[in-house]
């Protein structure tokens, strides 16, 4: 895409994508602030039309209600909280009375909600927006979030005479004062890049203003020839797939004889704000560049994750079409959304009339800042990662527990404006989904032109990148292609090292066009999907040769150790 090419916005009636929807929510967020999420516009106004068409209906579930609160008054009730519902776990709930009734009624009046919500025969995006918008009025209101209500802070409070109500004031008035302005998830100093988090060894061995490339030493007596290019999100830094020992999707290639590279991009500013994805698209090609030269391989296995597999596609396609597919080996696409047309939750955060307003935004800044995606990301799961937290840091009063992918979360980066208004325009428009419908450095992109094996791994519980959202995407590739849907969601899809009892993933012979048949035909199989991906990946590697007992080749040298610089920046 070029700075004058604003095509994409002829269809800004279509439904817009998860990405462009977050970028859009995060511009405005910086701008206007938290609050005008929870304002539904036109949503709302369909909605109370729906609900004046349905008088019936509304009473019958009013007449429930009131049945329900009578019960819970008279102590019948059995209105329980799921067994998974953590907010409710603790004794006092269920053995004080009054507690009780509060609880009881709280979960009558939202099963309530959300019963003449799902009757109001609203369409698919105003049922996405509304159910967005019911989900954290409910999440906020619910009465473990309530100092005076909720029994641990109770209990918290006289235990430690009333230190953990400082200690809950001072976190928050700390968490206020910065964006992204949600409760702590992790402390600032509880990891440290290059210590305890991105530690497989390796060295920079490219260095450019857009990114630095690391190769990782093998930690095997014979490597694959062909080696492995990964490529990140550009909206996180690169380490989340080289978190703790252990837990690092590198570190475990690597042990399986793979020669595997990394692109850790630069951390944007305003000085590289004409930064569009054809500049990142000519980023992915240097590094396959050097990583031929280094390797002297004339092919490489390309993965990408996220926004990083958008643009790993894109790159494909130019390759494609200028007649130079046969560098790419294998590609592997890892939590990331091409076809993206009603991709579930994250269509209910912004609206696609905004994007013009969002791109403007970021272009006067010359950036998107990261952090105001951490809070568009917050609030997606609110329970989780908002009100899990407001419990903990506010009402006891205690310091979030270590865990590195939350650590990696806040470690934020900022996004060019131009490469947000280039990931708005494709969603606006769904261009991926149609040949020629975007371009990629001068080439128009085809995704059906891209005949290589692919890999592709979702997320079943992923509430970014829906995994049905994923499946359709591998439909607009060519080539044959194994999709992989993992029992997580969007980060611990890719973070599944083997060892975990509970993990597992499926698998099907054959790829039907609807997702939920897929999922009917799937098999089942226990463990990691990390070992399936690596056997995967050696087939279409090349065979084994002698490990290189020195980093580097081909006229580049070892720049510094990895991690690198780059991921330093804030």
């Amino acid at each position: 895409m070029t700075d004058t090419d604003m095509t994409g916005w002829a269809a800004a009636d279509a439904v817009p994508a998860p990405l462009d929807l977050l970028l859009t929510d995060a511009a405005f967020g910086a701008a206007l602030g938290t609050l005008r999420r929870l304002n539904p516009g036109g949503s709302g106004l369909r909605l109370a039309a729906a609900l004046a068409a349905r008088p019936r209906m509304v009473a019958e579930r009013s007449w429930q209600l009131l049945g329900e609160m009578a019960r819970i008054t008279a102590g019948t009730s059995q209105v329980q909280p799921s067994r998974r519902d953590r907010r409710f776990a603790d004794p006092g709930w269920a053995g004080n009375p009054l507690l009780r009734r509060v609880m009881q009624a709280y979960l009558a009046a939202a099963q309530t909600a959300e019963g003449v919500t799902a009757d109001a025969g609203l369409d698919w995006a105003d049922q996405q927006r509304i159910g967005f918008l019911l989900e954290n009025l409910i999440d906020a209101a619910a009465p473990s979030n309530n100092p005076v209500l909720n029994p641990a802070a109770l209990k918290a409070a006289v235990d430690s005479g009333g230190g953990s109500v400082l200690a809950g004031l001072r976190n928050f008035a700390a968490d206020m004062a910065t964006p992204p302005r949600v409760p702590k998830m992790v402390e600032p100093d509880a990891f440290e890049v290059g210590v305890d988090l991105a530690v497989t060894p390796g060295s920079v061995v490219a260095r450019t203003p857009v990114f630095e490339l690391i190769q990782y030493r093998p930690a095997t007596a014979a490597v694959r020839q062909i080696p492995l290019l990964i490529v990140p999100p550009t909206i996180n830094k690169y380490y989340v797939i080289d978190l703790a020992p252990g837990r690092s999707l590198a570190e475990y290639l690597v042990g399986q004889g793979l020669q595997v590279f990394i692109i850790s991009w630069r951390n944007p500013d305003a000085r590289h704000a004409r930064w569009g994805s054809d500049r990142y698209g000519q980023a992915i090609l240097d590094a396959m560049d050097a990583v031929a030269r280094i390797t002297r391989s004339e092919q490489t296995a390309i993965m990408g994750c996220c926004s990083g597999g958008i643009l790993a596609s894109m790159v494909a396609a130019h390759l494609a079409h200028t007649g130079r597919q046969h560098r790419i080996a294998a590609l592997s696409l890892m939590v990331t959304v091409l076809d993206q047309a009603r991709a579930g939750l994250p269509s209910a955060v912004a609206s696609e009339r905004n994007a013009r307003l969002a791109a403007a935004v970021s272009a006067a800044r010359g950036y998107l800042d990261g952090r105001s995606l951490a809070e568009v990301f917050a609030w997606l799961r609110p329970n989780d990662l908002i009100w899990n937290y407001w419990v903990n840091d506010y009402l006891l009063g205690r310091t979030p527990p270590p865990f590195d992918i939350l650590s990696w979360n806040a470690d934020t980066t900022r996004m060019t404006a131009g490469l947000h208004r280039d990931f708005l325009q494709l969603g606006v428009s769904n261009a991926l989904t149609r040949p020629g419908g975007v371009t990629m450095l001068g080439s128009p992109v085809d995704l059906s032109a891209i005949d290589r094996d692919s890999y592709l791994v979702a997320g079943i519980t992923d509430h970014l990148c829906p995994w049905q959202s994923c499946y359709r995407s591998a439909g607009l590739l060519g080539g044959s292609k194994r999709f992989v849907l993992s029992t997580s969601g969007h980060i611990a899809a890719i973070v599944n090292p083997p060892g975990n009892a509970k993990a597992s993933y499926q698998v099907a012979k054959e790829n039907p066009e609807d997702p939920q048949e897929w999922l009917r035909h799937a098999e089942n199989r226990h463990g990691s999907w990390w070992p399936d991906y690596a056997s995967w990946l050696a087939e279409r590697c090349g065979e084994e040769r002698a490990a290189p007992a020195e980093l580097g080749g081909g006229g580049l040298a070892p720049v510094c150790d990895a991690p690198g610089t780059y991921v330093h920046d804030r």
